[in-house]
């Protein structure tokens, strides 16, 4: 199954990020060695969130990783949320439809 994990940023997000962002990425490499995280990055124009999608046996795993991120730890994310992913099209679909 795959799961997005959504962030909401807080205002300040782009100026604090620096001192996090290591550690961030550690997290989230970490997470993608073991093909958990998919891909990962931050929604520009306007700079107000970010998109982790996840394959999971269950919404734990990117839950987990929001509770053991930095970013989110240190009040750079202001709001997380973790949705399922029902994939349909594309190599990596999780019940791929074809016509």
């Amino acid at each position: 199954m795959h799961y997005l994990l959504l962030y909401e940023v807080a205002p300040d997000y782009l100026e604090r990020r620096g001192e996090f962002r290591a550690e961030h990425l550690a997290l989230a490499w970490e997470s993608a060695a073991r093909s958990e995280l998919i891909l990962g990055g931050a929604l520009t124009d306007p700079a107000d969130g970010a998109v982790l999608p996840f394959k999971a046996d269950s919404p734990e795993v990117p839950k987990a990783f929001a509770e053991a991120d930095p970013y989110v730890l240190n009040g750079l994310v202001a709001k997380w949320t973790v949705r399922g992913w029902h994939t349909v099209v594309g190599d990596l679909a999780h019940a791929p439809v074809h016509p």
